[in-house]
């Protein structure tokens, strides 16, 4: 009661291989004339048919061997505490009473329950919901007439064709089915993303989503988050300027006693800072982490805020002359942080991380394509601006919060632009998930990824080139294949139902219709595995997929 593309095959090959039988077995039921087999034609047409058929499973096979790489990314081990000591474990060795060390952003190896810490957790495989949920101590965490012309064709040459008619009529009903197979239409689009996808997965470039491919090659704008984007995300402390009240190996302890607690990069350049100088970690209460701000904790009775310049103000805490200090940091392109104890300015930290090697081909390509450049930071504004400077990107948007993030990306669209968004941190899910195509770094975070459109496989921000120029080829395959399929169908359709016979004597056997019919979609499908010897614009750097994401959890489960 639905005939599709499959019902033209089956009925043509059928009906060709009926005839033949009666030809054959019964021949006085024909008129004279007409006694004339058609079984290479029905061979031919189920034959081509499937070698089509294979063509696409292969193409479909390369492109499931890409899924399975993108499961691949998933987590395969915890850090659990054993004897005291945080131990990184396979998750199949957890055991009942395990406690186990999460850092926000990543996915919950096992069902339990928190013991200690505050964090938020995406559920959204479970509930439906893209909100992550607040968890705290004692949660739980887990096409329509083609036969018609076929029908008329027949008709036609019964009634008014000339003798032998029954065989004029079958011939050319039978050749109109085969051509009018949208056989090549139906595979045009699928076969080209299929494959247009899997070539991207060999280059490090998961489309998520097939619509994402199309999106892409729309873009206009390409955003970037700078830390672990355009910087390695592992920077290192460079500067700590200490309040005259206080003792910098004390105000470092306490800081990074503070920050251990934190995923951050920024944050764990503190702790990697005072390991080296030999600085035991103290034992933290009240733990918060204030989005967009920084992060608060109480050590030893005392009260300890570290983070940007706009939490101190929202503290109420003066930075008075050090305010120069963080602006001439953050002009060197480093980024100022600020530490107070018990309500008073403690320390100005800075903490520089360093320009990915490959940031600044990437962004040139970038340019070269006729795209703009952004850069949407919470970081300093002078910071960002000495980068943006020093890379040439078009637009700064700098010291906004997480939700600043999606408004900047808002501004952009404007006028109908459409915007790419390429982040890697928690806090740049929303803005992934409100871009037109969302691009996480796949060495970010778990939550970034899972609200991306498309996963770089690499830390190599020339993913992003690669990722636009499989795009446009794909989408130029796919125009190539339409075109071809319909013009094609179109052309022979009248050519199938003897419209060149009054003039010329020509009609057009099912055979050679099948083979026209099947050549027409092999030509398609071997279009569309040109894609796979596509080259990458530009070559990326080797980079781990699993690597490490953070040192210190921030949150026990």
């Amino acid at each position: 009661g639905a005939p599709d593309m499959n019902s033209l095959v089956a009925l043509g090959s059928s009906a060709a291989w009926g005839f033949s039988v009666v030809a054959l077995f019964a021949p006085t039921f024909l008129p004279d004339g007409t006694r004339v087999v058609y079984f290479e034609a029905a061979a031919v047409i189920v034959t081509l048919i499937l070698l089509g058929r294979f063509l696409e499973a292969r193409a479909k096979g390369r492109t499931g061997q890409a899924i399975r790489k993108l499961v691949g990314l998933r987590a395969k081990t915890a850090q659990v505490e054993r004897d005291g000591q945080l131990v990184e474990l396979p998750v199949d060795d957890i055991v009942v009473s395990d406690l186990i060390q999460v850092r926000p952003g990543e996915k919950i190896a096992v069902d339990g329950i928190v013991t200690k810490g505050l964090s938020y957790v995406d559920e959204s495989m479970i509930s439906g919901e893209p909100i992550p949920v607040e968890k705290s101590a004692d949660t739980e965490v887990v096409g329509g007439t083609v036969m018609g012309v076929a029908l008329v064709t027949f008709l036609t040459w019964l009634l008014v064709g000339p003798d032998p008619a029954l065989s004029f009529a079958l011939v050319a009903s039978v050749a109109v089915l085969i051509i009018a197979c949208p056989c090549a239409m139906g595979l045009a689009t699928p076969t080209s993303i299929m494959v247009g996808t899997g070539r991207a997965a060999e280059l490090g470039v998961l489309f998520r989503r097939g619509d994402a491919l199309q999106t892409l090659n729309d873009v206009q704008t390409i955003a970037l988050d700078k830390t672990g984007t355009l910087t390695e995300g592992h920077p290192e402390l460079t500067d700590l300027t200490v309040m005259n009240s206080f003792e910098e190996a004390d105000v470092l302890r306490l800081v990074a006693s503070v920050e251990a607690m934190s995923e951050h990069p920024i944050a764990a350049a503190i702790v990697r800072r005072a390991q080296q100088d030999g600085l035991s970690l103290a034992i933290i209460e009240d733990f918060k982490s204030i989005t967009g701000y920084g992060v608060s904790a109480v050590i030893e009775g005392r009260k300890i805020l570290v983070g940007a310049d706009r939490l101190m103000t929202r503290e109420g805490i003066a930075l008075d002359e050090v305010q120069t200090i963080g602006d001439s940091l953050g002009q060197e392109g480093k980024t100022p942080l600020y530490a107070a104890i018990d309500g008073h300015l403690a320390a100005v930290i800075a903490v520089s991380d360093p320009i990915k090697p490959s940031t600044a081909e990437a962004i040139d390509a970038l340019h070269d394509l006729g795209l703009k450049v952004a850069m949407i930071t919470g970081d300093n504004k002078g910071t960002a601006e000495a980068i943006a400077a020093k890379l040439g990107i078009d637009e700064v948007v700098a010291e906004v919060l997480p939700e600043g993030k999606v408004e900047a990306i808002q501004k952009l669209q404007l006028g109908g632009r459409k915007v790419g968004f390429v982040g890697d941190g928690i806090n740049d899910a929303p803005a992934l998930a409100r871009a037109d195509v969302g691009i996480a770094i796949g060495t970010g975070t778990d939550v970034a990824i899972e609200a991306a459109d498309v996963v770089l496989m690499s830390g190599d921000l020339k993913g992003v080139v690669n990722a636009l120029h499989v795009s446009q080829r794909t989408m130029r395959n796919i125009r190539q294949n339409l075109f071809w399929a319909f013009g094609y169908n179109a052309l022979l359709i009248p050519v199938a139902a003897g419209v060149f016979y009054p003039v010329f004597g020509l009609m057009l056997s099912p055979a050679l219709a099948a083979g026209a019919m099947a050549l027409s979609s092999v030509f398609v499908l071997s279009n569309a595995l040109r894609l796979r010897w596509i080259r990458p614009t530009l070559n990326e750097s080797k980079t781990n997929i699993n690597a490490d994401r953070g040192l210190v959890p921030a949150a026990a489960v």
